[in-house]
């Protein structure tokens, strides 16, 4: 069996790996500790020999007991009903926080007498944003992606929506600003020319946390892009330089529709099965 070779680094890893011509991984290397995962056992012997081969020309020779061990991926047990994010609504997590602890008819008639802001006012908010956001993502389940939403992390925060196809994965952050004009730089985001806001590295940061979760279960690199999606506003001026991180109002999101190229259609299930787990987010 021929298998092709190709180097990757990415979030702090060097590996190499072993393809099928098809371009599915059967295997790879760590570059720096010169252990082997295999991943397709029909092709083990194959796999070891040509990363071995590799791995001596870029680090020298490979002690046989490690090059010989194939490291065990971590494995998630399997997918139970309560376990599974599929399920998810968008907005959930605001929905359940608004269930236990939001406010009672007397609170909530004071505050608006008093045309005082509350906390659940901005969970509303925050709920019909991506209630709105979700709606349009769920559309692009027809042209091959895969949807889900209010994925839950540690510290109770949460992902508001993850897109997941042949365009890759892309971590959707959605602002509610309604009938307000919105200026977005490099690292800040100003609401009707307000003090800035830290959206834009924020989202950086979430993108980066979800590639590091999916690529410890994945068998293959996984880029993550992020996403900002604005809801309601009446303006939406981009002037970012570096585009690290995608700008749409709700209604532009389908623009991700037409990407492809990144992922295989086997890749987009893998990748899927592991972000709809509950248990693959509990560390991140």
């Amino acid at each position: 069996m021929e298998l092709r070779v190709t180097r990757w680094k990415r979030y702090g890893h060097d590996r190499l790996y072993a393809n099928l011509p098809d371009g599915t991984a059967a295997g790879w290397a760590d570059v720096r500790t010169g252990e082997i995962t295999v991943l397709r056992a029909e092709h083990r012997d194959d796999v070891i020999a040509v990363l071995t081969q590799h791995l001596q020309s870029i680090v020298g020779p490979v002690p046989s007991d490690r090059a010989a061990e194939a490291e065990a991926r971590p494995m998630l047990p399997p997918l139970t009903p309560a376990e599974d994010l599929a399920t998810n609504p968008p907005g959930k997590n605001l929905s359940d926080r608004l269930a236990e602890s939001g406010p009672g008819l007397m609170k909530r008639l004071v505050a608006r007498l008093l045309r005082r802001p509350t906390e659940w006012d901005s969970w509303r908010k925050g709920l019909e944003g991506e209630r709105r956001v979700g709606a349009e993502l769920n559309r692009l389940t027809h042209q091959g992606w895969r949807v889900l939403h209010s994925i839950p992390l540690a510290n109770n925060v949460d992902i508001d929506h993850l897109l997941i196809g042949p365009g890759g994965v892309f971590s959707v952050n959605t602002k509610y600003h309604d009938k307000r004009a919105v200026w977005v730089g490099d690292d800040a985001v100003r609401v009707d020319h307000g003090k800035p806001a830290p959206y834009a590295r924020k989202s950086r940061a979430e993108a980066k946390r979800v590639g590091k979760v999916l690529e410890h279960y994945c068998a293959f690199p996984v880029p993550v892009e992020p996403v900002l999606a604005f809801v309601g506003v009446t303006e939406l001026k981009v002037v970012a330089t570096q585009l690290s991180v995608r700008v749409y109002k709700e209604r532009e999101v389908a623009a991700l529709a037409p990407l492809s190229g990144v992922l295989t259609p086997e890749q987009v299930e893998e990748v899927y099965s592991v972000a709809r787990h509950k248990q693959a987010w509990r560390q991140a």
